[in-house]
């Protein structure tokens, strides 16, 4: 007799599951018994009474049991046609509704936030189980955990992928009053993530200069943080560098005034001090970024208690979404960070800008550039003046990087560019008669070296998800593992920035790869702080439980950003009174995604280096049409090796060896 979960509701009992085994074994012979019994137990766990009594159940799994190899293989190409066109034209519609809060140009925004939290299947997931699509699916097709698919993914087809993929695509049955709760609450975050932009206008430097338009705000933290690197241009850069760095703090532990944050003031700010015109700011933000983080606690534990075999966020981040088992990720960050290699880049840094470095010196991560900012807004603008242009260039620009005039052709005119509000961001086609969508920032009065930068690091995201939707073997594998694999590609082609203006040649080529693998592994190193402050908090969060708060998030983060700083940054760049691991704004808008970025890095530079001497588009189309497998598998067939930082560290420490 089964055993049975205890999760099963109680009035389906092991004699109901055992009844229903027997019928099917009975219509369809004992050799069915056992892919009964494991589809029956699958579908048993989520069964509920209104779905049907005991005998519905056995009827159900009776008339849906698919008996031969023949009928399994027909049933799997049918729910990947079911689920593709209802997923499919579902995201197509959302994403459509989003656009008026996601892109610059007139705002209703009240309306349009509206529009964009509106959902025309808000209970989409509990429909699947309602009407049998997802029954039928666990009752015929094994669903796999990530352990299974790390011990045996590696022998699997594409079918059994497949079969993976769609038995996991259908998780707990989450009440409707949940997913509207999680949906509008991520909204918000997301939307004022979007939208908090620091007005700098007022902001002086310890030396009382105004270093910005009076009318001029900054997305935190994005435009803060790269206002901070332009910094490195400037003879005089280091005292905007040190006010901005100030900005940054402010905005984490939540003493921006009021006062600069609403306009209401005209008077010197100096965020040294905290003063405006030399006295007391006034009423500060205080908690409202970390009521923003209390709302994505909320979704969290509305959801925990439907997960129960990944009942934190964390387990679900990792064991769920990321594909990589949680230990095996802070290792990797740990890695990075504890490189011996760091030290001589923290030198060679200190060299490079002739004095000692400071907090705000993480940032750092162009040390070989020698063009100022107007001269490579000048070569961008040569190539494309707005986005427009841009998205009309493309074809030229993929052809300029060594594709084939067909897939040139092919992927970019697939492509359509559009300015974002908030950062640069990309979005995939999940039906094949759609494009993808590139989405970029821009200067007032043309696209610029920091939007065509954005707009690099976005088309490698297009290509990824152009490749792995129209020439991955299967529909059910559309897509890459998670989304460290297809940031791995964003941060390839945005590396390929200045050759896709004509500006790199052919001979620079091996030195750029070198100057590409320090940049890298600095980059990596920068997002590996912050990731691992994130995920600490977060478990600090769980082991808070109810006596989690907005205010205890902010003290904790602090002190989490203050403890890895010490292990990890102190002894290069010195003391940060800032709490500058802190400030990633992906904490609130997308909680737990930045490992990714890290990792991204790792998987990039492995990439980077196999591409070596191999044609670019060839291989960029052959390791993006693999498939959603797991990134385990997905990182051997791509490059014949397993995930590792260590590949990014020595060839580190090599290309400083060769650089000099």
């Amino acid at each position: 007799m089964t055993t049975l979960d205890t999760r099963i509701t109680s009035f389906l009992t092991p004699e109901n599951l055992s009844d229903a085994i027997d019928g099917i074994a009975t219509a369809h012979g004992e050799t069915s018994r056992d892919d009964a019994a494991r589809g029956i137990h699958q579908c048993a766990v989520l069964w509920r009474e209104s779905d049907g009594d005991p005998a519905d159940f056995a009827r159900f799994c009776l008339d849906h049991f698919a008996a031969t190899a023949e009928d399994r293989t027909r049933l799997l190409d049918r729910l990947e046609t079911v689920l593709e066109q209802v997923r499919g034209h579902l995201y197509e519609m959302r994403r459509n509704l989003r656009r008026w809060s996601d892109l610059v140009g007139d705002s209703l925004p009240e309306t349009d936030s509206a529009f964009a939290t509106f959902d025309p299947a808000p209970d989409l997931a509990e429909q699947f189980y309602d009407q049998k699509i997802a029954f039928i699916t666990l009752l015929n097709f094994e669903k796999s955990t990530l352990d299974d698919m790390l011990a045996a993914g590696s022998d699997w087809d594409a079918a059994r992928w497949a079969e993976a993929r769609i038995a996991g695509s259908f998780g707990p049955r989450i009440p409707k009053e949940v997913a509207d709760l999680a949906r509008d609450l991520h909204f918000k975050s997301y939307h004022w993530v979007s939208n908090f932009h620091v007005p700098v206008g007022t902001m002086t430097d310890t030396t009382g200069r105004r270093w910005f338009e009076s009318d001029r705000g900054l997305l935190a933290h994005w435009l803060i943080r790269e206002e901070m690197k332009g910094g490195y241009n400037d003879p005089d850069g280091l005292h905007k560098q040190r006010a901005l760095s100030w900005v940054m703090g402010r905005h984490i532990d939540g003493t921006l005034p009021v006062a600069v944050m609403d306009r209401t003031t005209t008077e010197d700010w100096d965020p040294a001090t905290n003063t405006i015109g030399g006295a007391d700011p006034g009423p500060v933000l205080d908690l409202v970024r970390y009521e923003h983080w209390m709302n994505n606690v909320r979704i969290a534990r509305a959801l925990d208690e439907h997960h129960p075999d990944h009942p934190t966020a964390i387990d679900r981040k990792f064991g769920l979404e990321r594909e990589i088992p949680e230990q095996e990720v802070e290792q990797l960050l740990v890695n990075l960070l504890a490189a011996p290699v760091r030290k001589d880049l923290a030198a060679l840094i200190s060299k490079r800008l002739k004095r000692p470095l400071e907090a705000h010196d993480i940032y750092f991560d162009d040390l070989f550039e020698t063009r100022d900012a107007d001269e490579m807004n000048a070569e961008v603008s040569r190539l494309c003046r707005d986005e427009v242009e841009f998205q009309a260039k493309l074809p030229e620009i993929l052809r300029g990087l060594g594709w084939p005039d067909d897939d040139a052709d092919f992927l970019g005119s697939r492509v359509r560019v559009e300015i974002a509000r908030g950062s640069g961001h990309a979005m995939r086609p999940q039906l094949a008669e759609y494009g993808a969508w590139l989405r970029t920032n821009r200067l007032k009065d043309q696209l610029g070296w920091d939007g065509f930068d954005t707009g690099m690091h976005e088309l490698g995201h297009n290509l990824e998800q152009l490749c792995s939707t129209f020439f991955v073997p299967r529909t059910a594998l559309r897509g890459v593992p998670n989304t460290a694999c297809t940031e791995a590609f964003a941060f390839l082609y945005q590396s390929l920035a200045k050759r896709a203006l004509g500006i790199e040649d052919a001979a620079e080529a091996e030195r750029t790869f070198h100057e590409e693998t320090i940049a890298s592994m600095l980059m990596a190193c920068q997002i590996a702080g912050p990731s691992l402050v994130e995920l600490r908090t977060w478990r600090w969060i769980y082991e808070a439980g109810e006596a989690c708060t907005p205010e205890g998030i902010r003290e904790s983060l602090l002190r989490n950003a203050r403890a890895v700083w010490a292990e990890f940054f102190q002894e290069h760049f010195g003391d940060d009174p800032y709490h500058i691991l802190g400030a990633y704004q992906h904490m609130l808008g997308h909680p737990l995604y930045l490992p990714d970025y890290a990792i991204g890095r790792t998987i990039s530079h492995q990439i980077r280096s196999h591409m070596q001497g191999k044609d670019l588009a060839a291989e960029t189309k052959r390791i993006c049409s693999i498939g959603r497998v797991t990134p385990d598998a997905w990182m051997r067939s791509a490059v014949g090796g397993p995930l590792s930082a260590a590949p990014l560290i020595k060839d580190a420490a090599e290309a400083l060896r060769i650089l000099g």
